[in-house]
């Protein structure tokens, strides 16, 4: 009996450090959005509720309790560990879809790129979206490949750019993207998305690229990488002209044959085209503006055998006028397959380009649509 009020107290006791721990206006937040069932924070926190002992997610539909039985979670693990039981309508013990984090992602995004003070701190924005800083600086970083920070300053970049070229002298359009001194500005131009804008200018000047080429089921693939992941995916007839390609774009980095290293890539990509592995999820480092990035994000959340059309994409990102800017993204993909730009078609239906042949991306689309129906058919008929 002893042993069981001891346990009951250091349960309670941890779900009190907990409940301190976050902080009033995040934690009148989370209960806003457990109220309103709110979708876009499924997944950023979980509640619990002392009096059934069960945690949840915002999204439940379970009756909801009394505000003062209520705390607050980042996640299942630590809710696990101050003694509650994951609740069995919800599952929040379950993770995310990529589709539900990708939505968290696009709306921290849009908080970005609307602040009209200067770019918010990762304290401002993870309130400002009732999730703890933790999960939205994971998350975005997993989503994007760069943490909220550098977004924030690739866009101030890009600001200062645009204010340039509209024939602003330097200094208003330094002050007008938010940097408030010039150490700040070529402070933030060392920041970069995946290979830095100094070694890509240089056609990759300092930077050790391994490729190999091999047979496909669409013809000659070659792949590139760095070190830290796939450079170049390019799919074409002769693999000699696919390595001419390869030095012209990268004519400063240290090009070597290397099929070893990139042996399990290579492979999960020819299966992938083969229809072997629909789920082809492998690092990437290559350079990209803000937007370029968020399209080819988009990109490699579409479901395998599906498609989306530019206005569509466009609309999601926040940006309805611009499909054509998004058909350039596509267009400029370097990494063909791996972010999968074949699934973006017009929107009467037509396949629209591909840099790498229309036969290939009518190929590509009807063997997915293929293994889809197969593996439908398999699944109906156990």
């Amino acid at each position: 009996m002893t042993i069981l009020r001891d346990k009951k107290d250091l349960t309670s006791r941890h779900q009190d450090e907990q409940a301190k721990s976050v902080p009033e206006a995040e934690s009148e937040a989370r209960w806003q959005a457990v109220q309103n069932r709110d979708r876009r924070f499924d997944g950023a926190f979980v509640y619990a509720v002392r009096s059934t002992g069960i945690y949840c997610r915002c999204t439940c539909p379970s009756r909801r309790p009394n505000r003062q039985h209520v705390s607050f979670f980042s996640g299942p693990e630590p809710a696990s560990q101050a003694g509650f039981r994951a609740c069995l309508r919800c599952h929040p013990d379950q993770s995310l879809t990529a589709d539900r984090q990708m939505d968290l992602v696009r709306t921290a995004c849009r908080h970005i790129q609307e602040a009209e003070d200067g770019p918010p701190s990762l304290t401002e924005l993870s309130a400002a979206l009732a999730v703890s800083s933790g999960h939205l600086q994971r998350v975005f970083k997993r989503q994007l490949g760069v943490s909220p920070r550098q977004f924030a300053d690739a866009c101030r970049q890009e600001r200062f750019k645009a204010r340039l070229k509209s024939g602003w002298d330097i200094t208003d359009a330094m002050y007008d993207a938010g940097y408030g001194s010039t150490s700040r500005l070529y402070e933030g131009s060392l920041d970069h998305l995946g290979m830095s804008p100094a070694s890509y200018k240089r056609g990759g000047g300092g930077a050790r690229i391994a490729y190999t080429t091999v047979e496909s089921p669409l013809g000659q693939l070659l792949v590139a990488a760095t070190e830290q992941g796939v450079c170049a995916v390019k799919i074409g007839d002769h693999h000699e002209s696919l390595e001419e390609e390869l030095e012209g774009e990268f004519p400063g980095a240290e090009l070597r044959r290397d099929s070893p290293v990139l042996g399990e890539w290579v492979t999960a990509i020819v299966e992938h085209l083969s229809g072997q592995l629909p789920n082809l999820d492998l690092p990437v480092d290559v350079r990209a503006t803000v937007f370029q990035r968020l399209v080819w994000e988009y990109l490699r959340n579409i479901p395998y055998s599906e498609t989306r059309t530019y206005q569509q994409i466009a609309i999601e990102l926040g940006q309805p006028k611009a499909a054509r800017a998004v058909g350039r993204a596509c267009a400029t993909n370097p990494v063909a397959v791996v972010v999968p730009c074949h699934r973006v078609v017009r929107r009467d239906g037509n396949l629209g380009g591909y840099r790498w042949g229309l036969h290939r991306k009518k190929e590509l689309l009807a063997q997915e649509l293929a293994q889809k129906l197969s593996s439908t058919a398999a699944s109906n008929s156990r």
